[in-house]
This record gives structure tokens, sequence and C-alpha cells, in this order.
């Protein structure tokens, strides 16, 4: 960048954007440092400080001792449910939406565009409506309170909205790419995995981290359709919350509040 192009707008536009992203980023860093802080740096009340040490037992406490309920151990368990929920149901939701998308923009049937219509009420459908219906469904297939449950729940319920954006950014490709590649003899899934899917790197990453998001900070089937042993992590939190609502857990810096003698 050249000192013809640092304009004053410019300048402008970027300061706001640093601003703007300090904005965002500030609870992450209170959430980080607070974390590392003991409990008379807590009780001192100034969040932005940095702490004094590095201090690990919160992350210790947290990750194997904490309480959630009578089970006391911590967040580790809840956390692997996370993850392997999270993995398979974002690739599963994420490559049927790709097929799906593929079909209703190069494939287009007798009444496609009637499905595609249909498939959009899932997108602003509210999930409360339903847990009943799914629940019953996960008992017939012998899935309830189950990991691989809350998998296709999540495939079920992202599949709209992983269908609408891979349509829409396949309609932009052109058709005469398709259309060479079925003159050259080339069939359906040929031109998906040669021609369509090499060009689908942005509108792929873009629904990854769309669907990851969703999935990962879902609590409201984790909290339906999960057992005991298949808590995801953010029922995990809620739960550990609730158990210390009344006594915070705090790394110990001497004695602790609750125990020192009243005046």
């Amino acid at each position: 960048m050249t000192a013809k192009s640092l304009t004053f707008g410019r300048v402008f536009t970027y300061g706001l954007l640093l601003v703007a992203a300090l904005f965002f980023l500030a609870p992450l860093y209170v959430m980080i440092v607070t974390s590392f802080k003991d409990a008379d740096q807590l009780r001192a009340g100034n969040l932005l400080s940095l702490p004094t040490s590095l201090n690990l037992d919160a992350w210790h406490l947290a990750w194997n001792t904490a309480c959630t309920g009578v089970d006391c151990r911590g967040l580790k368990p809840y956390f692997m449910n996370s993850v392997f929920m999270a993995v398979p149901a974002v690739l599963i939701s994420t490559a049927w939406g790709a097929l799906n998308g593929y079909v209703l923009s190069m494939w287009k049937f007798r009444g496609s565009e009637v499905l595609f219509g249909f498939l959009l009420f899932g997108v602003f459908m509210p999930f409360q409506v339903v847990l009943l219906p799914m629940s019953q469904v996960l008992g017939w297939l012998g899935l309830s309170s189950s990991i691989g449950g809350l998998v296709l729940v999540h495939c079920l319920a992202g599949m709209a909205g992983t269908t609408l954006f891979f349509r829409n950014y396949y309609t932009a490709v052109p058709r005469e790419l398709v259309n060479a590649a079925r003159i050259d003899g080339a069939g359906f899934w040929r031109i998906f995995w040669r021609i369509v899917l090499p060009m689908s790197t942005p509108i792929m990453m873009v629904t990854l981290i769309w669907q990851f998001t969703n999935i990962w900070n879902d609590f409201l089937f984790g909290v339906a359709f999960s057992g005991a042993d298949s808590k995801p992590v953010t029922v995990g939190l809620n739960n550990m919350a609730n158990t210390t609502s009344s006594v915070k857990s705090l790394p110990p810096a001497g004695v602790c509040a609750r125990h020192r003698p009243r005046p």
C-alpha cells in the first residue's frame, strides 16, 4: 500500500474496523484472563487487569473435578460428547446439503421447485415444534438418549439450511460446463465430483463453519434428546452453573471467603 492510497477515508475505515474487532474480542479476553486469576484477584473486581501469576487451578477444576449435579468428573466427558456429536453431524449435513443443492440447481425434475419451497420451511421453523415428534422417531429407531440420535437430529435440522446455501451457490455456476460434460459422456456423479465439487470450496467452508457453530452451541436438542452419558458440553456447563449457583467454585487464595469467621 503506497502513501497515496492511504487516504483519510481508508484510515478511518480501518480504524473503525479495528475498534469493532477489539470490542468484539473483549469478552473473550476477559474470559481467558479471568480463568488464570485466583480468588483474591477476582474479588478485586478489575476484569481487564492481567493476572499476577499463571494459575491453572480453575482449568483443572473445571476439566477434571467440577461437579454437575452428583457427577464430579468435570467437563471432560461432556466435551468429548460434543466432539463425537459435532464432527459427524457437520460432515454429514454439509455433504447432504451439497448433494441436494446440486440436484435442485442442475438436475431439476418436475416438482423440484415445490420441493425446494417446502425445504425452506425448515430454515424458518422453530425447533421447539419438532421436539415431541422427533423424540418419538428416535424411540422407534432405538436412538433415544444417545450420541447417534443427536447426530441424526442435527443432520435433519441442518439439512434445510445447507441445501439453501449450496443450491443458491450452484445456480451461479455456468450451465455450459455441465452441458459440455454431458456431451462428453459424463454422468450425474462424475459431473459432481470432477466439476461441481472442486468449485465449491468457498461455500463449503462457509457451510462447515456455520454448521459447526450451530451444532456445538446447541442447547435445546442436547437437553431434550441426550441421556446421562451423552450430554453435550453446553448441557454440562448449564448443570455446573446450576449446581454451584449458591457457592461459586474459585481457585483457592488463602482462606476462602465463605469459611472466614464472621466479625
